[in-house]
């Protein structure tokens, strides 16, 4: 429980539910926000499009509700100049929050509808009777209906007051360093800034290490995977060089340069820990034929981990020729392979006898052992989690590891959230695809999409239509809206009325589009013999339209689709958009994308989101727009372990800060690998104190 003052046993279990259980959660439970005081403008001078902050006297407070689970909320705020509204939506209990009479601030995003100038969700300031307003920087916190913003600030400031005990735990090298302040003054001027310039070198102190800690702990984490193996030095040699003999075409530099990184990496007399990063269609998988065939060099086996089985089928389908052309035995194994193929994977595996073999998670079951394992490949790094990782590398002790994704990461992300790994990039397509064009259409005009399929069948093309959810009806999915389930979690919060169901769709398809067409269907919820003969039916050209989830969105390759529809566009991230759209024009013939969505008009970043999309094929690029608007783990598509502790972070504005904090991690621990110098001390439990509940959190999920 809390010890500090005003905190009662139940105020005690209001700030539980908001993740607050410690002195220690309190002074990290930086604000969300700043209601800045010090720049108040009239009603009257709010200026349109932009943000403001307006205090005066709440004139009315209307609730309405146009239509069932519709609860607005309208409260008009008047000065000496004019009114302004503040408008919520569903969020019935503030209805008691507001009474006519009482002094307040609003402040946002000033808009004009229905002929008043409006602020929807402002953060509002409730300013004591008679009390003007004050020239300061309010700090914004999660509150709860029972737990106000003013009581949260209360419990900040008596929890700063009696932290007079803190030892600051950064070296007094590194502050002297940066110029940075103390711990404790830090932490006051985050919460309870004087001014601006207060509160940015606040942060600036505070994210600077936030990013420390974690390239430390990941860096130890990384260390200690390998602390008791002996590394393998591999020698790359005729199968290296027959594998360069026997490619279809010649690498491009970019590739080059990263099978150069790796295997410099492999030759070397410590274990390989590398990130190979590259865009749609950058050929990233045949730079790892590279480091295959360098393990089968050195007389080792590689095992070469997908989180899909149609994604690790199709390393059979790319991959297997050219190691079969060099003499490079192989097999695949998933958990629909059969008894009686397992069996013998597993005995040639266990003997030797198959030097490389790809797999889904059913690699990493028990009986899966190998002769000489010295490389691990892991595509697709961020859906597995770090056990996962380590599970499979374990069963090559010393093995080298390599991890892969098809998610561009701009340099700064990746250094946030994989710091324990060196980063190769491949940023441009080594064969030059017919061009992919990408169009954004309103729902009522999905004929179009519709008609540019009809189009590609008649040429013996063929499509996708890709759907966000999968078997899920309309009334299942305001009841999942209304119970605040993960599915509605999913949805951002958004109306998901109109969402398309794949197995509704592709009926509905057949039925009514396309009849006379072969409408196919894939899922993640069927089973591994569905999924690999649907995309056996699509690839053999069986199938006219293929309806699916996002399960196609990495790694699906059929160079015959040209057209993809993409309903509901505006509920994946860009990253994702951008991967789907790269299952089109993978040929000689161009590639046509329709995203089908209706951004809201007042939603300028939604707008904007969707236009780079249509503006822009880079995915580094529009990975970084998509940092600008959604949390990192959202553009990867999972909350990557130690995320919840990067709270200040900028990764595309503190791209410096990062670049420094990750140079500092691992000076630090070449002087003092296992922090017990005594000017490492303090910094060493405070890494200990940050770390302990994401271990605990992380074994539990395996």
């Amino acid at each position: 429980m809390i010890a500090v003052r005003q905190v009662s046993a139940s105020r005690a279990e209001l700030l539980a539910k908001l993740g607050i259980s410690t002195t220690r959660d309190l002074l990290f439970c930086f604000p969300r926000r700043y209601l800045d005081l010090t720049n108040v403008v009239s009603a009257a001078a709010a200026p349109i499009g932009q943000m403001a902050t307006v205090a005066g006297v709440i004139d009315e407070v209307n609730a309405k509700q146009p239509r069932p689970r519709m609860h607005i909320l309208e409260v008009s705020l008047v000065d000496d100049s004019g009114a302004i509204w503040g408008v919520w939506f569903r969020q019935r209990w503030l209805e008691q929050k507001f009474h006519p009479g009482m002094r307040v601030a609003f402040s946002g995003k000033v808009t004009f509808d229905y002929g008043e100038k409006r602020i929807n969700t402002p953060l509002v300031e409730i300013l004591d009777e008679g009390e003007g307003p004050t020239r300061q920087l309010v700090p914004i916190y999660p509150s709860t209906e029972k737990l106000t913003a003013k009581w949260m600030r209360r419990f900040v400031a008596n929890a700063l007051d009696q932290a007079s005990d803190l030892h600051d735990p950064l070296p007094v090298s590194l502050r002297e360093h940066y110029g940075l302040e103390s711990w404790k003054a830090a932490l006051r001027g985050i919460h309870f800034p004087r001014t601006a310039a207060e509160r940015d070198e606040a942060r600036r102190r505070l994210a600077y290490e936030e990013v420390l800690f974690l390239q430390v702990e990941m860096m130890r984490r990384r260390d200690a995977e390998t602390a008791d193996c002996r590394p393998i030095e591999h020698t790359p040699g005729a199968f290296v060089h027959e594998l360069e003999q026997a490619m279809p075409f010649k690498l491009t530099d970019e590739q080059q340069t990263a099978v150069d990184e790796i295997i410099a990496d492999m030759q070397a007399p410590r274990c390989m820990n590398r990130m190979l990063l590259g865009d749609v269609s950058t050929g990233k998988t045949a730079v790892a034929a590279f480091a295959l065939a360098t393990a089968a060099d050195t007389g080792c086996q590689a095992a070469m981990m997908g989180p899909t089985e149609v994604l690790v089928r199709q390393y059979g389908t790319k991959l297997g020729p050219l190691l079969d052309a060099v003499g490079i035995t192989w097999g695949v194994l998933t958990a629909a392979t059969s008894s009686e193929e397992r069996a013998r994977l597993l005995a040639d595996t266990a003997s030797g006898k198959l030097q490389v073999l790809f797999g889904t998670h059913a690699m990493l079951e028990p009986d899966v052992s190998f002769a000489r394992l010295s490389l691990v490949v892991i595509d697709e790094q961020h859906r597995f989690g770090v056990n996962q990782r380590a599970a499979l590398r374990e069963k090559g002790p010393g093995s080298d590891l390599l991890v892969m994704t098809a998610t561009p990461i701009p340099r700064t992300l990746a250094l946030t959230i994989y710091g324990d790994l060196e980063t190769s990039y491949i940023r441009h397509k080594p064969v030059r695809h017919a061009p992919t064009t990408t169009q954004l259409v309103s729902r009522g005009r999905r004929d179009i999409a519709y008609t540019a399929i009809r189009e590609a069948v008649a040429a013996g093309q063929q499509a996708y239509v890709i759907c966000p959810l999968v078997g899920v009806s309309r009334e299942q999915r305001i009841k999942g809206e209304e119970n605040g389930s993960l599915q509605a979690s999913l949805l951002d919060g958004r109306d998901v009325s109109d969402a398309k169901a794949a197995e509704e769709e592709a009926k509905r398809l057949s039925r009514e589009v396309f009849p006379g067409y072969a409408i196919g269907l894939l899922t993640g919820r069927m089973n591994n013999a569905e999924k690999q003969q649907v995309m056996e039916d699509f690839r053999a050209g069986k199938i006219d339209v293929l309806v699916a989830t996002t399960v196609v969105e990495v790694g699906v390759d059929v160079p015959n689709a040209t057209v993809m529809l993409i309903e509901d566009a505006e509920r994946f991230g860009l990253s994702q958009l951008h991967q789907l759209r790269g299952r089109v024009g993978r040929g000689s013939e161009p590639g046509r994308v329709f995203l089908i969505a209706d951004p809201p008009a007042d939603d300028d970043a939604m707008q904007a989101r969707m236009q780079a999309l249509v503006d822009t094929d880079d995915g580094f690029e529009l990975a970084e727009i998509d940092l600008k608007t959604r949390r990192e783990g959202d553009v990867l598509g999972v909350r990557q372990h130690g995320r919840q502790l990067l709270k200040l972070v900028n990764v595309i504005d503190d791209a410096p800060l990062i670049a420094a904090a990750h140079a500092d991690a691992r000076a630090l621990l070449d002087a003092d690998p296992q922090l017990t110098n005594p000017e490492n001390r303090r910094f060493a439990q405070e890494l200990a104190a940050r770390f302990t509940d994401a271990y605990e959190s992380e074994s539990a999920r395996g």
